[in-house]
């Protein structure tokens, strides 16, 4: 089971942009997650092809199961 945390950002030119994180501490602590999307609008260190990230739109934890099989 595969498990990440997607952050949603809108973007100067009214697009989204996504950033995910790779198996994310739980349980999600969503005042840490509104906080620290802020920072990183506040920071302008992204810039996307939609320009830079200009307001937090969402997040969400994207859970998937993958079996993988051995084709001999």
């Amino acid at each position: 089971m595969a498990k990440t945390l997607e952050l949603q950002f809108g973007t100067e030119f009214g697009k989204t942009a996504r950033i995910t994180v790779d198996s994310p501490k739980e349980p999600i602590d969503e005042e840490v997650v509104k906080l620290s999307m802020a920072q990183m609008i506040a920071s302008d260190v992204f810039t996307t092809t939609s320009g830079r990230f200009v307001a937090a739109k969402g997040a969400r934890v994207i859970d998937r199961n993958v079996t993988d099989y051995e084709l001999a």
